[in-house]
């Protein structure tokens, strides 16, 4: 991860990438989710996206976006729209 914070207050970036590995509805295998996510003056701006081509395994040809939903009381839980598609030979 890698991030920057400004000196106005509630201002700041930060890019990650992550590896993710588990099942998905039955499914084993990983994939790689990248993160970019800015903070304009305590606005939240952020983008959750599986890389193209990254699923390995029976999660090959995953592809899909997730949503990190923060509560008033700062719990986190995660929202992930994917699909699995046959993904194309290397």
């Amino acid at each position: 991860m890698l991030a920057a914070q400004t000196e106005m207050k509630g201002s700041a970036g930060y890019v990650a990438l992550e590896r993710v590995t588990g099942k998905l509805k039955g499914r084993s295998g990983s994939f790689v989710l990248q993160h970019n996510g800015i903070m304009n003056r305590g606005t939240a701006e952020l983008s959750v996206t599986v890389v193209p081509d990254s699923g390995a395994g029976e999660l090959r040809g995953l592809s899909g976006k997730m949503r990190i939903v923060i509560a008033p009381d700062g719990a986190h839980s995660y929202e992930f729209d994917f699909k699995i598609e046959s993904a194309p030979a290397a």
